[in-house]
């Protein structure tokens, strides 16, 4: 990775001069490189010289003058490098030897392939209630997790996805008593669309008949019971809306290697391992008097008291039990976690779900599943405590190894448009900039609606369709605007502009990668240049041409920033821009025109972009058509 080989030759000289000064490294130096805004400032400068004037009491200027010096003397970092360049009022320029680069372009970004060797990570993602149809929050969850997983296992991590199904909450056993005690005279395509309706009903019946809320408690025993009629209708509903949950990812290219139940945990005995480890410490404790009594709580490291906030969402001290003998869900979540990483003796049993996918079962084979050494967690930033308790429990039963390998991927939930939300039937008058969907009432965008209405506008604005469907592009279309948007930003899902075909778009990316495949056909095709082999000519390079190249030699670090930062918009916003570089390439240099050594050259060029958006593209999860 070029980036890196800079950055390690800048530190060996930096190293050199900081001992030839006989001054001791500040801990806060740090060696930075940046792409120059423009062409002549070369294609990666740094600052670096500025960094050290005043700690060696030197100019600038003169500082990047002997490091540029030493580096002339040195190669120019391994030959990648034609020129280095000292310029007021002290940054370094480089200047990429690019006959050189492209020798070892097409292998460049294979350089991630080791960073994970050894090293198994464990990621869940998606997890959603088992009582009702999808909706496209939940895809934004899956659509990251997926991704996340594509990252990871190209920069060599051994990844399992885990989907947690919770089939002992609130929603599902609201579900059952919709089922039950409401009515409905609609018919319905699926039976999550049927079960999303009764969500909403029942969520209704309870303002207007309050004891139905105690046919929840009765049906919530039920299900932890699991050995009566009530037990097994919430089992039957459970397993038939995930069978149509993963039939909805799997459209988007989303799947998984293991379904963990809730039901499992408990019934493999989890919780009362992890009460047993948690009673040996000093901050797993039953709370004697106040609001909390009879409460099993773990304490908060940085608030020794004991909480007394009435239903507080985040309290000094987080419940586990309650007095009532019920776990909280943070409790099933810490001992799911201590098997994650391979810390209980006790374990699952799995049968077969479907092709290549487990499930925990209360009957079935062991499998050499979980034992991870990292563990990421997809969960919007409304679960920041919760995840923040599950490694504090970690920290308290000493195992901090474990604690600092757990990530937590947070991001911002998606919202509706007031022009969305008002052909949703919501009232806007309050003039909100936007308005979130809600289960209990009904609203929301389905997954299955969106790609439905989604397919129906690509399918009016194909002139040719002798490609991939216009589901499958309009699935690529959905992924990509849901991954483009940076982690934390909040999706304000505007049905317009999630459906636009032109921009920054999953459709735009696919037509210019179908266009670079256009091109390599024809040179197959043509009589004239059929025989010729692509091949880089740096003495034919035009101005119009290094733009496009300095992006695609940007991609190794690209990619290993969004690895590292576990950010996949980084991958988005990386593809557009190469694909707009593109665009202008092709419009500005024919590329089948001229002489025999201009076509090899750029062929050569078209190539190498193409291997690179392709391997964007199959990182994001979406399609690589050879024609659309």
């Amino acid at each position: 990775m070029i980036q890196q080989l800079l950055i390690n030759e800048i530190d060996l000289h930096v190293q050199a001069i900081l001992q030839e000064s006989g001054v001791e490294r500040p801990s806060t130096l740090k060696i930075l490189t940046e792409h120059p805004a423009h062409l002549e400032h070369g294609d990666y400068s740094s600052n670096i010289a500025m960094q050290l004037a005043k700690i060696v009491r030197r100019a600038p200027l003169q500082i990047a003058q002997d490091l540029q010096a030493r580096m002339e003397k040195n190669g120019r970092v391994q030959g990648l490098f034609r020129k280095v360049e000292a310029v007021q009022p002290g940054f370094l320029n480089f200047y990429l030897a690019w006959d050189t680069w492209a020798q070892r372009a097409e292998q460049a970004a294979q350089s991630l392939g080791g960073i994970g060797k050894n090293t198994k990570v464990l990621i869940e993602h998606t997890s959603i209630n088992p009582n009702k149809a999808a909706h496209v929050g939940h895809l934004r969850n899956s659509c990251i997790g997926d991704s996340l997983s594509r990252m990871l296992a190209h920069a060599g991590y051994e990844v399992e996805v885990h989907n947690y199904i919770d089939d002992l909450g609130n929603q599902l056993a609201d579900t059952v008593v919709g089922i039950l005690h409401t009515r409905t005279e609609e018919s319905f395509d699926r039976f999550g669309d049927f079960c999303w309706e009764t969500y909403a009903k029942i969520n209704q019946a309870y303002k207007s008949q309050p004891e139905l809320a105690e046919q929840r408690a009765v049906v919530l025993h039920a299900l932890e019971s699991g050995k009566s009629n009530l037990a097994w209708m919430g089992n039957l509903v459970a397993e038939r809306i995930v069978r149509e949950q993963l039939e909805e990812m799997k459209q988007f290219g989303i799947q998984y290697d293991v379904l963990v139940w809730e039901s499992s945990i408990v019934n493999a005995g989890f919780w009362d391992t992890t009460f047993e480890l948690l009673s040996q410490t000093d901050m797993f404790h039953k709370v004697a008097d106040g609001k909390l009594a009879g409460c099993w709580v773990l304490k908060n490291r940085e608030d020794e008291a004991v909480a007394e906030l009435d239903n507080a969402e985040h309290q000094g001290d987080k419940v586990l039990v309650r007095s009532n003998g019920i776990l909280t869900y943070t409790a099933k979540d810490i001992a799911y976690h201590l098997w994650k990483f391979g810390l209980l003796s006790n374990d699952f049993v799995y049968k077969k779900w479907g092709a290549g996918l487990w499930s925990t079962s209360s009957q079935g084979s062991k499998k050499k599943i979980g034992h991870a050494d990292m563990v990421i967690n997809v969960i919007d930033h409304r679960q920041q405590y919760p995840q923040e308790m599950v490694k504090l429990a970690l920290q308290v039963l000493g195992y901090e190894e474990a604690a600092s390998q757990l990530k937590h991927v947070s991001y911002g939930v998606v919202s509706l448009s007031p022009d969305t939300a008002a052909g949703l039937g919501i009232a806007i008058s309050d003039g909100k900039s936007s308005y979130a969907m809600s289960g209990r009432q009904g609203i929301g965008i389905k997954v299955a609606d969106l790609l439905d209405h989604m397919e129906s506008v690509i399918e009016a604005k194909r002139s040719k369709k002798t490609g991939i469907s216009s589901r499958t592009i309009a699935a690529a279309s959905i992924r990509y605007y849901l991954l483009k948007y940076q982690l934390q930003t909040e999706v304000i899902l505007d049905l317009e502009q999630a459906t636009e075909v032109t921009g920054n778009t999953g459709v735009y990316l696919l037509y210019a990668y179908s266009r670079a495949n256009s091109i390599l056909d024809k040179a197959k095709k043509d009589a004239r240049v059929l025989h010729l082999e692509p091949d880089f000519n740096v003495s034919l390079l035009e101005e119009q041409e290094y733009p496009l190249l300095r992006h695609i030699a940007y991609w190794p670090e690209t990619l290993a920033a969004a690895t590292q930062q576990l950010a996949p918009s980084l991958i988005c916003h990386y593809a557009f821009e190469l694909a707009a570089l593109f665009n202008h390439f092709y419009s500005a240099c024919p590329v089948l025109k001229g002489s025999e050594s201009s076509i090899r050259h750029r062929l050569w060029i078209t190539q190498i972009y193409k291997q690179t958006l392709q391997q964007a593209l199959e990182l994001l999860g979406m399609p690589t058509p050879n024609r659309l």
